[in-house]
């Protein structure tokens, strides 16, 4: 079941954090990552940026599942018709902001997952299907008000 957080405007009844900005060390070098649950828009926002590519996602081309190790949040960043579908997968930690702390550092990893397809689909495939890159991440996380 996929589900976006509902973020509350009340800082005071809300510690959640609903902004993110990491930084990391991928394949193209100098990946960037910011991640907004909610905008001026009423939906969530999803950049990507790297030395080679630079993505923008919003609303409902951002996926976001809540499960036992944090929420993962997914978009597509590329999809060749009978060839590949190249997702990142982002891990974002539950955490919470105390009322002396208006944002927090933290590390967590995005999946870049390429899945291979061909005209009969991944039945057509030999060998693994899916491959992964794991891209480490710091950053910060503070709530913004839309």
């Amino acid at each position: 079941m996929t589900e976006t957080k509902s973020v509350s405007l009340d800082n005071e009844t809300n510690n959640e954090p609903n902004n993110f900005i990491l930084s990391g060390v991928g394949q193209h070098k100098d990946v960037r990552i910011n991640y907004s649950t909610t905008s001026f828009r009423n939906v969530p926002i999803f950049s990507y940026n790297d030395s080679k590519d630079t993505y923008y996602f919003m609303g409902s081309e951002i996926r976001a599942q809540e499960t036992e190790i944090g929420t993962m949040v997914t978009v597509t960043e590329m999809y060749y018709p009978h060839q590949c579908e190249i997702m990142l997968t982002l891990l974002v930690p539950d955490i919470n902001l105390d009322g002396d702390c208006s944002e927090q550092e933290f590390e967590t990893i995005a999946i870049r997952t390429t899945s291979k397809s061909t005209y009969i689909g991944q039945q057509g495939v030999k060998g693994a299907v899916q491959s992964y890159e794991v891209i480490h991440l710091n950053g910060t996380a503070n709530i913004v008000y839309p």
